[in-house]
């Protein structure tokens, strides 16, 4: 058998096969614990012997492991596909999740169902290296939707929380909304091409390119038709403005969790699949400006609305959709190389953000509200160390990671001549700084407000907990380093080999004040956090009763809009349908009508045993009467009607 199928196969279904087995003993937590780690172990080096033995290969590694879908033109198969954009995806999700699973043997530790957490998050891990490696889109679809329900199991997973549970069903409904568009554009692919196989949709592109199809009965540019209908999905899973509110509040999941799907993997799906189809998207220009848009103003609103949340996990959420938005901006401005550097880059630095809060929460027994922390950097020192890097990788401090990616999305959005969004995103940059250190400021320096019996309990984290923090800081110190030499420079030896579509218009030379923009943005957003939290420590309260500060805290209202046009609407409606509906018709003259009649019959039925001899002799010989009566009606109705006429002759 091929080696590399046995790799292929060991890297996507290990997961899978320690996830079922987890969930099938997960009252026996060490052994769920130990099993879920070491699958997510084998898939991780799987993957480094798969990366070797394909490095030297100049063509994709694709191979059919069974047939699917066969209806006339239809066709699909469950398959592999391994290029340089799917073994990227890959290195994130197994590193990352190998991480998240050891960091959750700690933090975990007391929870009764580690065992069924454990086995949710190697289903997930599977569903996300399910999706990055399809050969079509039916296969992605697949998993698409597994990384949903994967991410509803987890999310919900303290489903005793009214909060949580609300939060997972937002979560589902929400991602929905973008899956409708998904699956719009999926048809769309085949009404197009006659095929949902990667390899004939590509190959076609430059023949296609000039189709127009009908769409509500107006010609639509059929590329461009399914760029933005593939776009609404991405939106919806990568959390763009307008679909983004499921994202805060699926903070109610435990940190693990927030970790491995709301800053590594799942939102980064929307952004994986924009590059996969980044060939198409080049002969779309109508969708990237969209794309330029949404996700320029994507991050953007986040960054304004992390400014004022108080919830340590929220203010990193909204980090994690601001940055998600400046993926989406470099997509749109074709450096779509720019978008998975940083997207590897940011899972580094904003899953050692995640897990770094998870140890500050724990360190104070569960506290998640920053006006209720400062001063403990001494406490916790190794977790405060790591938050630092974090951050500093997060802000774009020279040498850390988020410096080097955040460069080139700003240098490739100059290049491609949008001025405003390049305004926009370099703002965005001042505030990331701002926020983060605001963050740093209140949670560990200035006066502490826990009660005493916090207090006496803040502690470092266990091993557990720290060995991923350790690693990850690394990865947010060295990555960006790494990634500008193999993904921008290629000196390396990595090519993207066509995998991805590579823009010669970007990265050009530019002026010194464009090239050092970022990095003073970012000083900038550092130094106006130490004078309002540290210099001037009231300001921020004297601000707080202003106009701009109530739309920022408030999340510039889009839940409450939301509620008002779309949930009210649809409870008041549904409650009518549901009380006229099936409560009157329905039920009515349904099944609560039948029994309704039933019982009614049975009641004047029993009314009638009254135990009195005399009443059943009465019954008996009425009921006697009545037989011979019907039977001579039916037999003899000629002599009945004769003896009638005679009689009423008589009479």
């Amino acid at each position: 058998m091929n080696s590399n199928l046995v790799l292929g196969v060991l890297v996507v279904f290990t997961p899978l096969l320690g996830s079922l087995l987890a969930l099938v003993f997960h009252k026996k937590s060490k052994f769920a614990q130990a099993i879920t780690c070491l699958s997510i172990g084998i898939a991780f080096l799987a993957l480094i012997f798969l990366w070797m033995s394909l490095s030297t290969e100049s063509s994709p590694f694709e191979v059919t492991l069974l047939k699917w879908i066969k209806v006339d033109k239809l066709r699909a198969n469950w398959g592999l596909f391994f290029d340089p954009l799917s073994l990227v995806m890959c290195g994130v999700v197994t590193l990352i999740s190998l991480l998240v699973h050891i960091y959750s043997l700690g933090y975990m530790a007391h929870d009764e169902g580690i065992g069924r957490f454990m086995s949710y998050l190697s289903l997930f891990t599977f569903m996300m290296l399910l999706l990055v490696t399809s050969p079509n889109m039916a296969q992605l679809f697949v998993g698409w939707e597994g990384v949903g329900l994967a991410s509803y199991l987890l999310i919900g997973f303290w489903y005793e929380k009214p909060r949580a549970t609300i939060a997972a069903m937002k979560a589902f409904i929400i991602n929905r909304v973008g899956d409708a568009g998904l699956i719009l554009g999926i048809c769309a692919i085949f009404v197009c091409f006659e095929s949902l196989d990667f390899s004939i949709i590509f190959a076609n592109l430059a023949r296609k390119s000039a189709t127009y199809s009908l769409f509500w009965g107006y010609p639509v540019h059929s590329l461009s038709l399914i760029g933005v209908l593939l776009f609404i999905g991405v939106m919806g899973k990568s959390a763009q403005f307008g679909l983004h509110t499921w994202l805060p509040d699926a903070m109610e999941a435990p940190t693990p969790v927030s970790a491995l799907i709301h800053a590594a993997t799942m939102v980064t799906a929307g952004v994986f699949l924009v590059a996969r189809f980044s060939p198409l998207y080049e002969f779309a220009p109508f969708a990237r400006h969209l794309m330029v848009f949404v996700g320029a103003l994507t991050a953007f609103y986040a960054a304004t609305v992390a400014l004022t949340q108080n919830d340590i996990k929220r203010i990193i959420a909204y980090s994690t959709c601001s940055q998600l938005g400046y993926m989406i901006l470099a997509c749109g401005c074709s450096a779509y190389g720019a978008a998975i550097f940083h997207l590897v880059t940011h899972a580094f630095f904003k899953a050692l953000l995640f897990l770094g809060a998870g140890s500050v929460i724990h360190a104070m027994s569960d506290e998640q509200n920053i006006q209720k922390m400062g001063g403990i950097y001494q406490l916790i020192p190794t977790t405060y160390a790591m938050m630092w890097i974090g951050s500093l990788a997060l802000a774009g401090i020279p040498f850390f990671a988020g410096y080097y990616s955040k460069d080139v999305i700003l240098s490739s959005v100059f290049s491609s001549g949008n001025q405003i969004a390049f305004g926009v995103a370099l703002f965005t940059a001042l505030l990331t700084a701002f926020y983060s250190w605001r963050l740093l400021i209140v949670v560990f320096h200035g006066k502490l407000h826990a009660d005493e019996q916090v207090v006496a309990h803040i502690h470092e984290s266990p091993p557990q907990m720290l060995l991923p923090l350790f690693v990850l800081a690394i990865g947010s110190a060295i990555s960006g380093w790494l990634g500008w030499k193999w993904f921008i420079e290629e000196s390396f030896g990595f090519s993207w080999k066509g995998s991805i579509a590579i823009s010669n218009t970007l990265f050009l030379e530019h002026s010194p004040w464009v090239e050092y923009s970022p990095l003073i943005a970012a000083i900038l957003g550092i130094f106006l956090a130490l004078l309002f939290y540290r210099t001037f420590p009231k300001l921020p309260e004297k601000l707080s009763k202003g106009p701009l500060y109530n739309l920022s805290h408030n999340k510039w209202y889009i839940d409450e809009i939301y509620h008002r046009l779309l949930v009210r609407p649809a409870v008041i409606l549904g409650s009518f349908f549901w009380n006229l509906g099936d409560r009157t018709l329905i039920d009515g003259f349904g099944p609560e009508g039948i029994s309704k009649v039933s019982l009614y019959l049975s009641r004047k039925n029993s009314s009638l045993q009254t135990g009195y001899a005399y009443h059943y002799a009465f019954a008996m010989l009425f009921g006697i009467i009545a037989l011979v009566s019907v039977y001579f009606c039916i037999f003899y109705r000629g002599e009945l009607a004769a003896l009638i006429r005679i009689l009423t002759r008589y009479v």
